[in-house]
């Protein structure tokens, strides 16, 4: 018998009557997990292991064991800037100019490979699966999840359930203080930019409101409704205001070496729990030109 803590085991105190696959899938565990778990002999009735589809009593605790994995990249020791964290989820303040994601071009000195240290020094061992990808250039809020529950669960909400913002130091004065920037966005001629494009775009929507003024410049803080790829850049970049340091969509600044856009907050509902969390992450060093944030 497994003690069924909560780090390797996902613990349900059955409330009703019905078959435990079923019973898994009300609480939100997917189908494909509950297939893989069954064929891997990690589904457990009251402490024990059980190969069939019994039928629960009240109270039954039913156990779904997540299995100890292999690093998925490079072990490397770096601290990190940990916002929260438990047994499902690990958020970090990623610094500017790091990458997020191993690559071809970059297997080495990401977030990934430091948050594998993280896991080996805690004795975690899992993969690390990311929920939410930022530019190299972009800093701010980053979720790794610690199992394929957590992943599941946190991906299924992430585009529509999960609130993101964002801040931003933009050149110019809005006209508008406030708005909803509607406009859809497809891979440009290059394959690289993005651009707005009424024909064949994506349908696109970043709400803004500013929130302070200095120099020309404005800081601004976004909200995203959809998630395309360089979608706060591009719209910013469509309303003629294009972030400070944006040489892909503005042009390269005196003032900081990438592009000044931070994701700043995150809101969202913990896998285990119907409790809502928000999470918000301290801004970089390099937006001190802007003096009013500090």
């Amino acid at each position: 018998m497994y003690r069924l803590n909560s780090k390797d085991f996902l613990n349900f105190r059955a409330s009703e009557k019905m078959k435990v696959n079923d019973y898994l899938k009300e609480r939100g565990v997917s189908s494909r997990l509950i297939r893989k778990s069954i064929k891997d002999g990690n589904i457990y009735l009251n402490g024990k292991l059980i190969r069939k589809n019994k039928k629960l009593k009240i109270n039954d605790i039913i156990s779904l064991k997540f299995e100890d994995e292999e690093p998925n990249g490079k072990v490397q020791k770096r601290p990190l800037d940990i916002l929260y964290e438990d047994d499902d989820l690990l958020v970090i303040n990623k610094e500017p100019l790091m990458v997020t994601h191993t690559a071809k071009d970059d297997s080495q000195g990401t977030l990934l490979n430091y948050i594998l240290g993280y896991f080996e020094e805690n004795n975690i061992k899992r993969k690390v699966r990311f929920i939410n990808r930022l530019d190299r250039d972009t800093s701010g809020i980053v979720l790794a999840c610690k199992n394929p529950f957590a992943q599941d669960k946190i991906s299924s909400e992430f585009r529509d359930k999960v609130e993101k913002k964002y801040l931003a130091i933009c050149q110019g004065i809005f006209e508008d203080k406030e708005g909803i920037i509607d406009a859809p966005i497809a891979t440009s001629e290059d394959g690289i930019r993005r651009e707005v494009n009424y024909v064949i775009g994506k349908k696109s929507i970043t709400s803004y409101k500013v929130l302070s003024e200095y120099d020309n410049m404005s800081l601004v803080m976004l909200t995203l409704h959809t998630g395309r790829t360089h979608q706060i850049r591009v719209h910013l970049s469509h309303l003629g205001h294009p972030i400070i340091g944006d040489s892909l969509y503005g042009e390269k600044s005196d003032f900081i070496s990438r592009q000044a856009l931070h994701s700043y907050s995150i809101k969202l509902k913990l896998p285990r729990k119907d409790e809502e969390i928000e999470i918000l992450a301290n801004l970089p060093e390099d937006f001190h030109f802007f003096p009013t944030l500090y």
